[in-house]
Parts: structure tokens; sequence; C-alpha cells
């Protein structure tokens, strides 16, 4: 008969794993402290003409267009990032000048992508940039890149804006809507869809025979036969158009501010963010130049007057859809002169004698009409 014997002799390869397992580590530490550090891509690429001024960020906060470079291997953010503006100079940018423009720079998640974006709500046209990274900058694994990385791009020569359109949403399916009433002087000419709430129909006073388009009230008191009740759709509507006025007067980093101290008669507007503490004046005809995607949002913290006989005119592709003014006081629109644009207003928007408007007149309290014609912009 065999016997089987227990062995009492230690198994080698037990013994010998723990420190397999160490170098194992040593070595994968090793090869991660001795990956190499370069930058793979920038944006704007190397030698890139006719970049654009400014950026929009998903929060509709415009800036100058951000610059931004990818790593091979994930970095360690405190060698790059600079939360304040100035503070850590790794990742610069500077002008043709040699002037160091203000900003800040940023990690993605994985750490793997720097981006440095300026203070100012928009570059300079026609003007070249040099991007700078040096060799502070250090990978996770504490290896620097081995030599500067620079960059260089230029600006086109027209302005461009990262400002979206206001949303409407369903009150964009009105050209006026107001929450205590239309008044008239007959006979105007409305093509959209006109409604007033939470006050009574009653208080909508334009004719059947005026609108082109759908009139919506809260109850059975309005123009008939017309009048569409419709209080659900109506609540809705409003609400959205309170959601758009505090949009438009919430958007940050404005391209002008104060511009010709409120007086903006006889200007040539480009696409952008327009701010005021005050109110604005129309005194003579004023032009918004731009494209047919390009947007303009005027902050108006008083009233907005134009002068009779006065025109907003509108040039190189520009639409009124893409024309926001947002006013806190009431809104006046002279004899015979003619609007462009969405308004929004706080208050009162008041329409005088034979004007016209190709417009959506949004009035957190009444619109007041006197024989005009209002067209609500294309979609």
């Amino acid at each position: 008969m065999k016997r089987f014997v227990k062995s009492s002799k230690p198994q080698w390869w037990l013994a010998a794993l723990p420190l397999a397992v160490v170098l194992v580590g040593l070595a994968f530490s090793s090869a991660l402290r001795a990956q190499s550090v370069t930058v793979l891509s920038t944006s704007p690429s190397n030698g890139a003409t006719n970049a654009p001024t400014s950026t929009n960020s998903s929060h509709n906060i415009v800036t100058g267009t951000a610059v931004s470079a990818t790593f091979s291997v994930p970095m360690n953010p405190a060698t790059i990032d600079s939360s304040t503006a100035g503070s850590l100079l790794t990742f610069t940018l500077q002008d043709s000048s040699g002037n160091n423009i203000q900003g800040t720079v940023a990690m993605n998640a994985a750490d793997t992508v720097a981006t440095f974006t300026p203070t100012a709500s928009a570059l300079n046209t026609n003007q070249s940039y040099k991007a700078a990274i040096t060799t502070a900058a250090e990978s996770a694994g504490g290896i620097a890149i081995p030599d500067p990385v620079q960059w260089s791009f230029s600006t086109g020569n027209t302005p461009t804006t990262g400002q979206a359109p206001v949303s409407l949403g369903t009150a964009g399916a009105f050209a006026i809507l107001t929450k205590t009433g239309i008044t008239d002087v007959y006979a105007s000419s409305i093509t959209g869809a006109v409604g007033t709430s939470p006050i009574t129909g009653a208080a909508l006073l334009l004719r059947c025979s005026e609108v082109s388009g759908m009139v919506y009230t809260v109850d059975a008191a309005g123009p008939l036969p017309c009048s569409i009740t419709s209080p659900t759709l109506l609540t809705a509507a409003i609400g959205d158009m309170g959601l758009a006025y505090t949009d438009a007067a919430g958007r940050l980093i404005p391209d002008f501010t104060e511009l010709g101290a409120g007086e903006i008669g006889g200007l040539t507007l480009a696409p952008g963010l327009y701010k005021w503490g005050s109110g604005v004046s129309i005194s003579t005809n004023v032009t918004l130049l731009g494209g047919p995607n390009d947007v303009w949002i005027f902050q108006i913290a008083g009233t907005l007057k134009q002068a009779s006989a006065t025109r907003v005119t509108l040039a190189g592709g520009a639409v009124p859809k893409n024309i926001f003014w947002q006013a806190g006081g009431v809104v006046s629109i002279g004899t015979t002169a003619h609007f462009e644009g969405v308004l929004l207003a706080k208050t009162m928007i008041a329409v005088k004698t034979g004007a016209s408007a190709n417009s959506r007149l949004f009035a957190q309290t009444a619109v007041t009409l006197q024989q005009n014609a209002i067209t609500e912009p294309a979609q």
C-alpha cells in the first residue's frame, strides 16, 4: 500500500508572491512617471485665422473666445488652474503688443484639457494672439512639460457674438401678449395672435376685423365672434413671457455699457449684449447691422422712448426675431415711427398714432394701440 506523506517544505512561489506584487507596482508607478507630457491639440489651432472674438457658455454667458490645450496624460490641476484672473501664469494669452489678456484657467473632469477663458466679453477684431504654456505645468505623476508650448491665431475683422436668442416658449405664438389688457384706437392691423391674462377678456378692446390671427382670453367676455376662451394656454404663455424677461435681464458680461449715455439715435449697432442703468432714447434713426443668425439683446433699466417719425432699420440680413429689447420702464413708440424686434416690457407699451412694428409686444401691464400696424416676426 502506498503511503502519502504531507510535505513540510514551504511553497517557494507563495513566498515570492508579495515581492512580485511590489515589483509590479513599482514598475507601473515608474512607467506612469516616465510617461512624456505633450500637448496633442489646441483650440483655436496654431495658425488659425478668422477665429471668433467671443463664445457662449451653456448658461448664456458670453466671454472672449476660450483657448484650450489637450494633453497626452492627466495633469496636476494645481500647476495649471487659475481661478482668479492673472493669479497663475502657467497658461497665458497675449495680444500682438505683448499685453497679457486677463482671464481664468480651468481643467476638465479628466484633467486632460486646460481652458483659458478671457475675463472680457470679447477679443479684439483683426488681432493676432499668442497662447503659451510654461514648463511649470506638470502631469499627475509629477512630470513637467519638457519644453514650453506656444501657438498663435488671429481673429476676423467682423465682431462675432455667442449670445443665444432669448427663449420665448409658448409666448412665441403671440404678436401681442399682456397681463392687464389691450386698448385700441380703431383701426389697427395685427398680424399674429393676441391674448391677455389674467384680466378678463373685456379688457381686450381690439375688434375681430383688426386681427389676422387667434384672439385668446381667459373668459367669454372677449371680442366676438373671434375670441377663444383658453385660460390654461394663456397662463402658460404669460409664465413664459415672464421667464423671457428674466432671461434677457439676467444676461451677463455686456459688450457695451451705457452706450451714448442712453441716446442711440444715429448709431449703427453691432450684434451683442447692451446694458444701460437708466433709460434709452431713439431720437433719430438707428441701424442694427449683422447677419441672419446674429443676436442683439438690449438691457434697459428705465424707459425706452422712440421719437416720432424715426426708424429702427435692419441691415446686412439681420432679422427681428433675434432682437430683444428688455425694458424696466414704460416703452413708447412715437407717432409714425417704425420699430423692429421683440419688446419685453416690465410695465406698459404705448404705440402712438400711425406707428408700425415688426415685433412682438409683451407687456406685464397693458399695450395701447392707436391705428397701428403690428406684424409678428417670421420664425
